[in-house]
């Protein structure tokens, strides 16, 4: 039988691909070690064993715990057959996260417990009655769904309090690959949300499974190489986690992650934004500058601009967004992206001052910068942005990747603009 070992010392695997097979592996070890438990066990058929959250995802690395419930229908001797299954786990050296439940007790955890609820959102059952496990999962699932208001308060605010204690993947020179703001917890907690109600936006489940896929590569990587279960990409592993995660080189690996991170983040950040829609949202449209209205708190194009026409629009519409503290409506974000010319050379009239405009609005400019980055539209502004964009330093002394960095800069530089008699050439300056 090929075990969870074979897969990892296999170096052809990777990311999700290695993660899925580890996964069959160890379902395939722990239906034989469930049969082996429950074989001369009368109420056998009142037993489950069900893979839950990392695993039950099929995202097992190589250094991962192993999550399972065994859930049973009142068998008495539960007690004893469960260590069966566990002890040689155990003696494998695998770290076991492991309960044992009624259907009864384990739903009415999931309608209290977050870490329960959230756990049996992506869950499977390995071995025993199957339609025993489904209906649990199913029931858990339900619950989910009926308390999904509930839910997604509780896991917004776990969100937040990840944010404060782990910071940024895109930015730290040793991310935290799971927990770090545009990290795969990130991913897991949309995942949750949208199974409790939050909608995700066109395009962006399919943007969030190729990060996910980027960062369990990496992972991945990371547990090959220093054989423990590390989720921080420490400094001194970064080359040797770039070679095996097949990166030409270590500031590839960590420019690629800037450029996960930020997208995850921003996607993140749009969606939670919607559990709280903004208080100063009309119905009205509200007209802001020529081919630019205000709409439901959010910035939008009116729908008969030419776009392709107004090569400065984008800016106008960026620096609304600033002024205003509003987001760019998705729909008009994607139509600059699809429709805004490069800029001529030498630029349009005005251009200068709508980018000095948007620069001046600090800190407030440094999200729909970000925002328009995702859609890569600064590079159509000025094309020497393409060698920053997510460009790592290595260096204690830089918190950010260059192009963050320069943002920052400029938002400093825009709180000083009271000291200069030029504050256009400040900023300007500055980026």
């Amino acid at each position: 039988m090929v075990t969870r070992l074979d897969i990892s010392n296999d170096l052809s695997l990777r990311g999700l691909t290695a993660c899925q097979a580890m996964s069959a592996a160890t379902d395939s070890w722990l239906a034989q070690l469930f049969d082996a438990a429950t074989a001369d066990v009368k109420k056998r058929d009142d037993i489950a064993l069900i893979a839950v959250g990392g695993y039950g995802r099929r995202e097992l690395a190589p250094q991962s715990d192993l999550d399972v419930l065994l859930v049973h229908r009142n068998v008495k001797d539960i007690s004893e057959i469960a260590p069966r299954i566990w002890y040689p786990v155990w003696d494998a050296g695998i770290k076991l996260g492991h309960s044992v439940r009624t259907p009864k007790e384990t739903i009415q955890l999931c309608g209290t417990d977050l870490d329960t609820a959230t756990s049996l959102v992506t869950a499977r059952v390995i071995a025993g009655n199957e339609v025993l496990g489904n209906q649990v999962i199913a029931e858990a699932e339900e619950s989910w769904r009926k308390r999904g208001r509930q839910w997604l308060v509780e896991l917004h605010t776990r969100v937040l309090e990840r944010y404060a204690k782990d910071g940024e993947v895109a930015f730290l020179l040793e991310p935290n690959l799971k927990e770090g703001l545009g990290g795969l917890r990130d991913i897991h907690a949309l995942q949750w949300a949208v199974k409790a109600g939050l909608d995700l936006l066109p395009g962006d489940a399919a943007q969030l499974e190729w990060c996910n896929d980027v960062l369990l590569n990496v992972r991945v990587a990371l547990h090959r190489h220093t054989g423990r279960p590390n989720e921080i990409l420490r400094l001194e592993d970064q080359r040797p986690v770039a070679a095996l995660a097949g990166f030409e080189s270590d500031d590839a690996l960590m420019a690629a992650l800037a450029e996960v991170g930020r997208r995850v983040a921003w996607i993140s950040d749009e969606a939670w934004s919607r559990l709280d829609p903004p208080a100063n949202r009309s119905s009205t449209p509200q007209s802001i500058a020529p081919g630019v209205e205000l709409l439901n708190g959010e910035i939008h194009l009116v729908d008969n601009v030419n776009v392709s026409e107004d090569p400065t629009l984008l800016l106008r519409v960026a620096t609304a967004a600033a002024r205003l503290r509003a987001r760019i409506a998705r729909p008009s974000l994607d139509r600059l992206g699809q429709e805004s010319p490069v800029w001529p050379d030498p630029w349009p009239a005005g251009a200068s001052d709508d980018l000095v405009a948007l620069l001046l609005e600090g800190e407030a400019a440094i999200p729909v910068l970000e925002a328009l980055d995702q859609r890569n539209l600064l590079v159509r502004v000025l094309p020497e942005w393409a060698p920053v964009r997510s460009k790592p330093q290595r260096n204690a002394f830089h918190r950010y990747t260059v192009d963050r960095h320069l943002w920052q800069t400029v938002a400093n530089a825009a709180g000083l603009v009271d000291r200069v008699t030029r504050p256009d050439l400040l900023v300007i300056g500055a980026l």
